[in-house]
């Protein structure tokens, strides 16, 4: 599939994180054991991060707490005034390289497809991925603009007209790259469900392999309830300017069906018209609850 030739919609960035040096970005050239976490936002990136950390370095804590997850995992389109980009940090970072993306496929850097580097995509039921997605953009004042009311971001989540576009297009895209490029496609409910599970499908996509009280190490320490407790992981390390976590924290609730707790019976209905119909002949199944 030639993606780099689609028309991808109007791309809504955060307003501290547009890469204005796009050149930059598209000419970034891939290491062969680079390895890319992919997600829409709000759909486990962090929880991911963390997990392949973990991975990475023998389910050793004290290595896995020598910098925060952001500083760990570069984040490949960061782009912040003061502020080491994405691209910067990859190029401190000793291979193998962990890095991370919310793009489109239509704006991924050739290189990353052309070279065939694994990626490890997490996808979410949309509902929750929704109610998370406000609640960041109301915390992370300094990244977005304001949300408004839930009602008024619920239709622009909907209609794409949110940071990073449509969630419907991101999840389909990088499904169907499943067919030509080593993607391993996880499910953020799965992952909930039974994250030993998940855990060993990741290990054996990368092929390595762990002791299994190591396995049972990582599954605990990136529990939602620790993972929230480690300053290393929770975010908390950044400026308040940046999040403000009294706002709301920005690992949240961590749960799969928590959308129940915000969406009407009308907002519930109206979602699944559009689902149903920006989903046909989309063979994805998402759960809306564990």
């Amino acid at each position: 599939h030639d993606f780099s030739r689609r028309k991808f919609p109007i791309l809504h960035c955060f307003r501290s994180l547009i890469v204005k040096e796009t050149a930059e970005l598209q000419n970034f050239q891939t290491i062969p054991d680079d390895l890319l976490i992919s997600t829409y936002p709000k759909s486990g990136t962090t929880w991911m991060s963390e997990i392949l950390d973990m991975i990475y370095q023998d389910g050793k804590l004290e290595k896995c707490r020598r910098a925060p997850i952001y500083a760990r995992v570069p984040f490949l389109e960061f782009k912040c005034p003061g502020v080491p980009s994405g691209l910067e940090s990859l190029e401190e970072t000793p291979a193998p390289r962990l890095l991370k993306t919310h793009l489109p496929l239509s704006l991924l850097p050739p290189s990353l497809l052309d070279q065939k580097i694994k990626v490890i995509y997490i996808a979410r039921n949309p509902k929750d991925v929704a109610v998370s997605y406000y609640n960041f953009y109301s915390m992370a004042k300094g990244l977005f603009p304001d949300p408004g009311t839930w009602e008024s971001f619920l239709e622009n989540f909907m209609d794409g007209k949110v940071s990073y576009g449509s969630w419907f297009q991101h999840v389909k895209e990088w499904w169907e790259l499943t067919h030509t490029h080593p993607v391993l496609y996880l499910f953020y409910e799965d992952m909930k469900e039974d994250p030993k599970r998940e855990i060993k499908k990741i290990l054996e996509f990368l092929g390595h392999s762990l002791p299994e009280e190591t396995v049972d190490l990582i599954v605990y320490h990136t529990s939602f309830k620790k993972m929230k407790e480690n300053p290393m992981a929770n975010y908390t390390t950044l400026s308040s300017h940046h999040m403000d976590h009294s706002v709301s924290p920005f690992m949240r609730k961590g749960v799969a069906g928590d959308w129940k707790n915000t969406f009407t019976v009308a907002q519930n209905e109206r979602f699944d018209v559009q689902y149903a119909e920006k989903m046909a002949g989309c063979d994805l199944i998402f759960r809306w609850q564990v």
